[in-house]
């Protein structure tokens, strides 16, 4: 039975909106009838959803990652609770808050109703349920141990939300410090310096060295500031632009894993996603073969994302994972050491989900150490800077008045 989206009259004549099930539009409506609703508007839920999420330029056409884990975290407690599917879905339309969410999850319980799997239901909505989610989910529905399943993956999706905002925080901080450090010179350099210097300029005295190198700078931004802003924005969008062929992006990428500390932070975070990746996977059942190609996906470096498909090749034609990861020299050997006891002693899921937890540790140690860094680095250049400044405007004063005295 489909679900259909509906805008009608009630007996007041007050618009209502919500959603009716019907096995075809007309059906829909006979029932609005029947609920004394003149129907105004009904469309299918899929097509409402749709036009939902274009309607507007800025309208959501995805679930945040917090939305993402939300909704896994309920199906996994509800189904653990002992609850079908159906109602399940059912009791996450009702607690929804949000009307996308609601509207989704709508969709999703009407195709389960029509006889789907969750795992194929998930599928109508690619944007928001990734391969990964809907091969552990698919997984779970094999084995019939959906309700375990759920619970690893709401760990997973819980995990993989934690890791992404520890590693935006850290950078917030010394982008916000670096972007206002910016403003305040420029600020400076443009509207406040030429106000004070002009007084300089009228005494006819030699300035120092340091103040006419201010002034001069000066000058030289408030004639040029719009051309050095055009030539920001066009650098970013030819950066951009650049960065969108494949093998620009694949070679600024080996560059990435060269640099000495950002280098380690892009390696280990793409090995912690690979290494927890394929521990649910695998641990859920999935082949080890499907579990690399869904893990590749994930990995955004594109040197380490190769090295992953070659591996898979290699594991195909009989190579242990171990030494087919080995051969790129790119993933910590670390890693390659827990793997190969794991396959050794048949415990896979658990050796990864270690080595996963000792790289998402070390990548916090090497966050902790850059911010460590970049704090008081950035502290010293904008004192350093405002100090500069100071004192080409104090050093014409003070000569001033040792001139008096």
């Amino acid at each position: 039975m489909a679900v259909f989206k509906f805008e009608a009259l009630d007996a007041a004549g007050k618009v209502s909106k919500g959603t009716v099930e019907g096995e075809t539009i007309r059906l829909a409506r006979s029932r609005l009838r029947d609920m004394q609703l003149t129907p105004l508007k009904v469309d299918a839920l899929d097509e409402a959803i749709e036009a939902s999420a274009n309607s507007r330029f800025f309208e959501k056409k995805n679930f945040s990652s917090a939305e993402l884990c939300l909704v896994t975290r309920q199906i996994s407690t509800l189904l653990t609770a002992g609850l079908t599917v159906d109602q399940v879905l059912n009791a996450i339309v009702e607690q929804a808050e949000d009307e996308y969410t609601k509207e989704v999850m709508q969709g999703i319980r009407a195709e389960v109703m029509a006889g789907s799997t969750l795992s194929r239901a998930l599928a109508k909505y690619p944007k928001i349920f990734p391969d990964i989610y809907r091969a552990i989910i698919f997984a779970g529905e094999e084995s019939g141990e959906l309700a375990k399943v759920t619970l690893r993956l709401a760990e997973y999706t819980e995990s993989r939300n934690v890791l992404k905002q520890k590693v935006t925080m850290a950078f917030i901080y010394p982008a916000l410090v670096t972007i206002v450090a910016l403003l305040v010179v420029s600020g400076l350099l443009i509207y406040v310096v030429p106000q004070v210097v002009s007084t300089f300029e009228q005494s006819h005295q030699t300035l120092p060295m340091l103040t006419r190198a201010l002034i001069a700078l000066s000058d030289l931004l408030r004639v040029t500031w719009p051309y050095l802003l055009a030539v920001i924005v066009i650098s970013i969008f030819a950066i951009r632009r650049a960065l969108a062929n494949q093998k620009t992006r694949f070679k600024w990428h080996e560059q990435l894993l060269k640099l000495p500390l950002l280098g380690g932070l892009v390696r280990g975070l793409n090995t912690a996603r690979l290494a927890s990746t394929l521990a649910i996977l695998v641990g859920s059942g999935v082949p080890i073969i499907s579990a690399m190609k869904a893990a590749a996906k994930i990995i955004s470096n594109l040197p380490m994302r190769l090295a992953v498909d070659e591996a898979i090749d290699m594991v195909r034609d009989g190579t242990p994972l171990s030494r087919a990861l080995k051969k790129g020299k790119l993933f910590p050997p670390i890693l390659i050491h827990l793997i190969s006891s794991a396959e050794a002693t048949g415990r896979l899921d658990q050796m990864l989900e270690s080595a996963a937890a000792q790289q998402t540790r070390e990548m916090e140690n090497r966050i902790g150490l850059l911010t460590a860094l970049l704090e008081p680095v950035l502290i010293l250049v904008m004192g350093a800077i405002v100090l500069a400044i100071v004192l080409a405007i104090l050093l014409p004063i003070i000569e001033m008045n040792q001139l008096i005295k």
